[in-house]
């Protein structure tokens, strides 16, 4: 079976307040002192705690498994970890994709991070955003760029689920998911073309970076891409998710999806020919409406509900989900997100009841722990 890792980012945010607070580098000095060296050493030594771009924002990143209730396990332990060594500096941690309240982010100090800074310019000081990132093996870059081909259709409907990013600098945005638009701002983000194969992977990375517009590999911020670091295909395009079983829930399709384009690969199926204009709008729909207006359908890319283009998902990899053992998490999991609502659609009915973007902030802080400690 194939495994699966997460990576959430989290905000960092005063307990009272709910303003970010640029306190990254203490919450990691804290899990050195108290667990050594992070992820450089390994999964089975020291934390998983990584900086980001902002520092008002911590990553962690699950160990690869392939029992789901293994990763929920590691999700919970880490969202726990992070809220135990923010604690300790002052703050509190909420999966949130984007800060409700004003800010003017901070970026983290070091070469790569300056060189980001002055390339990008305003576009990176506004990059105060959270995301989730999915990782399932594949047995060789050729397959792996093989499910890239196949699943570029299916991407968009993953950022409606996850939808946890409805408030800007103090404003509703309208969208559900609007940390997919800030992102997207950069130029190698978003959907991309079909490769064909490794080596057309590879030469469109190259020319990427040798055109001088980025500074490395890492920079290739597509909507799902091979690691550089892991035998893997890491899909990008979901916000942090609020409660602690989505991210759980998103494994699983992912798995899924990976799963079924390298059966139809080895099948000889070919990926289907979706222009990457029509795949733009889909992100760009998905990100508008979460799950509360009409989306993209990945089959024919028209209008739908969210309903039917969640359901078209579940159709398409149903099978491997049954062969995995996931078919009733997915099942339980996607009723439940549309009949309770993303963290969108929490965030904007704590707004509606509470009044205030500071509750906002401090009650989902609240559910990013709370959700983290149940079985």
């Amino acid at each position: 079976m194939r495994s699966v890792g997460v990576e959430e980012e989290l905000l960092l945010v005063d307990p009272a307040s709910g303003v970010p607070l640029a306190l990254s580098g203490h919450v990691l000095e804290a899990a050195d002192r108290a667990d050594g060296p992070g992820p450089s050493e390994g999964w089975e030594q020291g934390h998983n705690f990584e900086r980001e771009l902002a520092k008002e924002q911590v990553e962690f990143a699950t160990k690869p498994v392939t029992d789901l209730g293994e990763l929920a396990r590691e999700i919970g332990r880490w969202r726990t970890e992070a809220a135990r060594h923010a604690e300790g500096v002052g703050a509190v941690v909420a999966a949130l994709g984007t800060s409700p309240l004003p800010v003017e982010p901070s970026l983290n100090t070091g070469r790569r991070y300056q060189w980001v800074a002055e390339q990008f310019g305003l576009t990176a000081q506004e990059q105060l955003t959270c995301g989730c990132h999915i990782h399932v093996s594949v047995e060789s870059d050729e397959e792996g760029v093989a499910v890239l081909d196949r699943i570029r259709p299916w991407l968009a409907v993953l950022t409606a689920l996850s939808a946890n990013s409805p408030f800007w600098q103090g404003r509703d945005t309208g969208y559900g998911s609007y940390r997919s638009r800030v992102w997207n701002r950069l130029p190698s983000a978003g959907p991309v073309d079909l490769f064909g194969s490794a080596k057309g992977y590879h030469a469109q990375v190259r020319a990427m970076v040798d055109s001088g517009v980025l500074r490395d590999e890492g920079m290739i911020w597509w909507d799902a891409r091979l690691s550089a670091a892991y035998p893997t295909v890491e899909v990008r395009v979901a916000d942090v998710c609020l409660d602690a079983s989505t991210p759980v829930l998103l494994a699983a399709l992912v798995r899924g999806l990976v799963e079924t384009a390298a059966r139809d690969w080895h099948a000889g199926r070919p990926p289907a020919p979706v222009s990457t204009s029509l795949l733009r709008l889909a992100s760009w729909q998905a990100g508008r409406s979460g799950l509360e207006g009409s989306l993209l359908h990945p089959e024919t890319m028209r209008e739908t509900s969210p309903e039917e283009a969640v359901e078209a998902l579940h159709r398409h990899v149903v099978d491997a989900l049954h062969d995995h053992g996931d078919d009733r998490l997915v099942r339980e999991g996607l009723a439940a997100l549309l009949r309770d609502g993303n963290g969108a659609r929490v965030q904007r009915e704590l707004m509606r009841t509470q009044g205030d973007l500071t509750k906002v902030v401090t009650r989902c802080a609240e559910i990013t722990t709370a959700s983290a400690s149940r079985p």
